[in-house]
């Protein structure tokens, strides 16, 4: 799989012939609403077995063959030239595929109201063939221990049909919101988390879930210790009833990090008492802050780090944002929220106001600026090809257990080309 980054004066029919590649299946695979009128510094995935590098300044057959993991004798041999030749700027070697690793990947679809919309089921047809798991999000937990269900329409026969394991997301959602009061009450009254499980085991029993996920965010930090146990006693009761038990972290970068979303998530402990965890590593830039990446790789590694210091890399999935975000400066606190947008949206609004797509190096992610009819300065940050391979690339270098998406519903094409062409996802079966 080859990405390339459209440069000035580049057309889908020049791109189609530097891969050797049909036009159609380039627009078709990148979902390409306006073929004819290309983004400077859009990335477009070309659906290809291998890659194609360029050499760059400096590079040696030897140097390349390091990066990709191939002797340069066979790199030499694939691109029939000599194994001692030295090669100029720009020439174009074939990197043949390289071994897919298995890992798990694990996608939220978020229902608004009583009913699944046609685009999140459409959404949830079109990616479950790339899913591990799909979790509805999200069951609510009622002050007694009921439970409160979002729609589900055709989830479980669209997982079935894909052998995609349904998961069973569990919130301390309230009103809308996480509650630091249910989350208090869930931890320390016995007799709620009694009702709570037995309520959980008969849903996933019933319905088919074989993943209990517990999100509960912004807990009160002194009910750490009883978030532990609460996990250690909810595991064993849902191992008896032959579930797995997963949990949702908040991006910490030290044990000892203070704020209400993290304190009371102990990454040891979870580490050690679940089966899997999911790092919330996103939301740096988000709609009430200024603007930054949603998900820098350096705020990100700092993060995976942190996590592989005290549990298991076999435990972890990556959290991995589909969307971005549309600021409008100048930035004030508690002033007007960025809108949220999808990759697709922010090539076509990028095209729509005429302005090149640049790339953060240090982020690795895609960014742009316009003025809009008003005469307001906006700073788009979003995710492209690009981004989301430096994503996978640290998935396979530090061997995690793999990646989880928030959320399906909004455009991503390159995403899951790339998803298919970097691994092998582990069906549960």
């Amino acid at each position: 799989m080859q990405i390339h980054v459209v440069k000035q004066g580049d057309t889908i029919f020049n791109i189609a012939n530097t891969y050797n590649t049909p036009m159609e299946t380039i627009i078709n695979a990148n979902e390409l609403d306006a073929p004819g009128a290309l983004v400077v510094g859009q990335a477009i995935v070309i659906p290809i077995i291998g890659q194609f590098y360029f050499v760059q300044s400096g590079e040696s057959l030897s140097s390349i063959a390091q990066k990709f993991g191939i002797p340069y004798q066979e790199l030499a041999r694939i691109n029939n030239i000599p194994a001692g030749n030295t090669l100029p700027v720009g020439f174009r070697l074939y990197i043949p595929p390289q071994a897919e690793p298995n890992i798990v990947s694990n996608a939220y679809i978020e229902p608004y109201g009583d009913t699944v919309s046609d685009t999140l089921e459409t959404a949830a047809r079109k990616q479950s063939p790339f899913l591990t798991y799909l979790a509805p999000f999200s069951y609510t937990v009622n002050r007694d221990g009921s439970l409160n269900a979002p729609p589900l329409n055709n989830f479980k026969t669209i997982a079935e049909n894909n052998d995609t394991t349904l998961m069973l997301a569990v919130t301390n959602l309230e009103n809308g919101e996480f509650s630091a009061e249910l989350g208090h009450i869930i931890l320390t009254v016995q007799a709620v988390q009694n009702n709570l499980l037995d309520n959980i085991v008969n849903t996933a029993t019933t319905v088919g879930f074989s993943d209990v996920h517990f999100d509960f965010e912004f807990l009160p930090p002194e009910d750490r210790e009883a978030y532990n146990n609460f996990l250690r006693k909810a595991k064993e009761r849902l191992s008896q009833a032959g579930l797995l038990m997963s949990t949702a972290l908040a991006p910490k970068t030290s044990a000892t990090q203070e704020g209400a979303w993290y304190e009371a998530h102990d990454y040891a402990a979870h580490g050690e008492i679940a089966d899997f965890v999911v790092l919330m590593t996103y939301e740096w830039g988000y709609s009430g802050g200024p603007p930054l990446p949603v998900s820098p790789i350096n705020n990100v590694r700092e993060v995976v780090d942190f996590a592989l210091s005290v549990m298991p890399a076999e435990k972890i999935l990556l959290g991995q944002n589909l969307y971005g975000y549309d600021w409008t400066l100048p930035y004030m606190e508690g002033g007007e929220i960025a809108d949220a947008l999808s990759p697709q949206q922010a090539i076509t609004l990028a095209r729509t106001e005429n302005v090149a797509i640049e790339y953060d190096q240090e982020a690795q992610a895609p960014f742009f600026t316009y003025f809009d009819a008003q005469g307001s300065r906006h700073e788009v940050w979003f995710e492209d090809a690009r981004s989301i391979q430096a994503k996978f690339n640290m998935i396979k270098e530090l061997n995690l257990l793999g990646i989880s998406y928030w959320k399906l519903g909004l455009a991503f094409p390159q995403n899951w080309l790339l998803l298919q062409a970097n691994f092998n996802i582990v069906k549960r079966g």
